[in-house]
């Protein structure tokens, strides 16, 4: 579990974040949501420890991150993976020596362990006969579960994924959405996603923290949201008139059939 207690981080006298608080469970995929500058994206930063908040308290099942020395902070790192916006790869290496890097650089592993693991993670994100290519002769779709396979090579605690799906059309972001989630779940990772997605959040939204102006406007699951009378999450979430539509039925249907919210 991952708890955050008042956050405060501000820049140049700006302040960016305003005494944040959330919690995020293991096996549950908790996302960020928020408009550009809402600060969600110094929040993660702030949560795998980039930033150092102003104030505040960033728990890893109960350990202050901000009160750590380099020794702990090497060792929790350890159990993070990392999920980059643009996948981040190696274009000179191959799909598995992308893989297989986090390996070479934190473990002991011999190269016929390193080489099992590897194999195990490609195949769990249906990569299984991928080895031997090369990021320019793949689809940015596998790029994107190369990348996911390298975040959990090392069985992380804690996995952070920044704008997953950006870049992939929507049946494709669907599939990563999906394998992050069944990952999450099988592992029991803690998951963070940083997100505007609205796919994401309705398919993924164990648990959701909406900031506006670097406050937390709303939290919930994506099962409450469609629901709220937040006026400022509406108007972020349902900005299409489409979408306003189908949360109008939604809650018709809902109400029709006796539940009440």
């Amino acid at each position: 579990m991952i708890e955050v207690r008042d956050v405060k981080k501000s820049f140049d006298g700006k302040v960016v974040l305003q005494g944040v608080s959330a919690k995020m469970e293991p096996g549950k995929t908790s996302l960020i949501i928020g408009t550009s500058g809402s600060g969600k994206t110094v929040f993660m930063k702030v949560l795998i420890g980039l930033f150092a908040p102003d104030s505040g308290e960033i728990l890893y099942e109960g350990r202050d991150i901000t009160k750590m020395r380099e020794k702990e902070l090497k060792e929790l790192r350890k159990q993070i993976g990392m999920l980059f916006q643009g996948g981040a790869l190696f274009d000179s290496k191959t799909v598995e020596a992308n893989v297989m890097f986090p390996l070479d650089m934190f473990t002991h592993m011999s190269v016929a362990e390193k080489l099992k693991r590897v194999n195990e993670v490609l195949d769990r994100v249906n990569l299984k006969d991928a080895n031997k290519k090369f990021p320019a002769e793949i689809s940015g779709g596998m790029k994107k579960r190369v990348a996911l396979a390298r975040a959990i090579v090392q069985n992380p605690k804690y996995l952070f994924c920044d704008e997953p799906n950006s870049g992939l059309d929507p049946q494709t972001s669907l599939v990563i959405d999906k394998l992050v989630k069944e990952i999450t779940t099988e592992y029991n990772i803690t998951t963070v996603i940083n997100t505007h997605d609205m796919n994401t959040v309705m398919e993924s939204g164990d648990h959701i923290v909406y900031l506006y102006q670097g406050k937390k406007q709303w939290e919930g699951s994506n099962k409450e949201i469609i629901f709220s009378n937040d006026e400022k999450l509406n108007k972020f979430i349902f900005a299409s008139e489409f979408l306003t539509k189908a949360k109008e039925m939604t809650m018709m249907q809902a109400n029709g059939g006796g539940i009440k919210k």
